[in-house]
């Protein structure tokens, strides 16, 4: 398995905690907005938990950069979004 695809595995693995095991969160399930599975204090402990997931990984998320917070584009509208956005962090700090 690539480091990307452990990495995007490793991301819903923590979505799917943090959301907890009453709800199972599939790849293309909304986190965010009218039917997100999230509110925005659970977006902020699932940022933290994949801050410190991509430190055991060995390459820093970072989920406040400017195409993370565009409205338009947003990494954060669903689980899969999420983990494309930190398997590709993962993928460009590999050597």
């Amino acid at each position: 398995m690539t480091s990307a695809s452990v990495a995007y595995e490793s991301a819903l693995r923590v979505i799917q905690t943090v959301v907890g095991q009453a709800q199972q969160v599939r790849p293309d399930a909304a986190l965010i907005g009218e039917s997100g599975l999230v509110d925005s204090m659970k977006l902020v402990e699932i940022c933290l938990a994949l801050e410190d997931e991509s430190q055991a990984l060995g390459f820093s998320f970072d989920w406040t950069s400017d195409s993370a917070m565009s409205a338009a584009s947003s990494v954060f509208r669903t689980a899969a979004s999420l983990a494309d956005e930190f398997a590709r962090q993962c993928q460009a700090a590999s050597p």
